[in-house]
């Protein structure tokens, strides 16, 4: 029995390489990755292609998947009622998930709504969810922070995380959106907030740099966070945050830490490390 939920995100990965990455390689690498016993995998979206255009290949992707090998949950993002639709006509897709930005300023420009049109978002991805018995996982990003001088502190997070939790929201992920986080400030979220929604699995999406990745770790797990998001070799992150090093949380790194503190991941660990071969021949160099 995994003491830990795993996440690994190649959609994340892949989504802002401006090179198309051929549906077939993607394929090959993803079902490399099922082998590898994840909890859950991030694998795709039904996001407007204009806005995503690595990810219009979604459906044909998941065709392609050998679900068979795994006992990996799949994970699409949406970003709207119509997006969620078409997710939810995939009976192999367990879970949505939704970014949910409490930066009103943020909000506006990666989604063209305000923070009340995107919770009226969640309430129809939601509804549509509970009708198709599947769960929606509700990413909370700038949940450290924004750039843009946008109110932010712990109760900002608990407000927004109760008005999710009164939505039956079961799962949702703190997001790193920029990098931002620290220790002291991991340490404070999650340590409030998992004794306090203790019906909601609280998850770690965290960016970070080569050099601070341990200590964001250490802080979230010693908090109590059991799920944590990664990919492979940190591919991806977001391209606001200041520091170009930031990326996404390293799976390797994660298996690293839990390895040395003897917490059972249940990944295959050499199947793990021909993913990791395989991801240098996947993305762009």
């Amino acid at each position: 029995m995994s003491e830990v939920k795993l996440v690994e995100c190649p959609r994340d990965a892949m989504q802002g390489i401006e090179t198309f990455i051929e549906t077939e390689k993607k394929a090959a690498y993803i079902n490399q990755l099922l082998k590898c016993n994840f909890d859950t995998m991030d694998f795709g979206s039904f996001v407007s292609p204009k806005a995503i255009p690595q990810m219009r290949d979604t459906a044909e992707l998941l065709e392609m998947l050998d679900l068979g090998i795994s006992n990996t949950k799949l994970l699409a993002i949406v970003a709207n009622k119509r997006g969620a639709q078409e997710a939810l006509d995939f009976g192999e897709i367990e879970y949505l998930g939704y970014p949910f930005s409490i930066s009103e300023t943020f909000q506006q420009r990666n989604a063209n709504s305000t923070i009340a049109e995107s919770l009226v978002r969640v309430d129809e991805i939601q509804s549509l969810c509970v009708k198709k018995k599947r769960k929606l996982v509700v990413y909370i990003s700038m949940a450290f922070g924004n750039p843009y001088g946008d109110a932010w502190n712990p109760d900002v997070v608990v407000h927004w995380m109760k008005e999710l939790a009164w939505r039956g929201i079961e799962t949702v992920a703190l997001s790193d959106t920029i990098g931002v986080s620290t220790p002291g400030t991991i340490t404070q979220l999650f340590s409030g907030i998992i004794p306090e929604f203790n019906r909601v699995t609280i998850g770690a999406h965290l960016h970070t740099t080569p050099d601070t990745w341990r200590e964001k770790v250490d802080a979230a797990w010693n908090a109590g966070c059991r799920r944590f998001d990664g990919a492979v070799k940190g591919y991806g992150g977001c391209p606001m945050a200041e520091d170009k090093l930031t990326g996404n949380m390293p799976t390797e790194n994660l298996l690293s830490f839990f390895e040395e503190k003897k917490v059972e991941t249940g990944v295959r660990m050499a199947e793990f490390e021909k993913a990791l071969k395989l991801a240098g021949e996947t993305f762009p160099a």
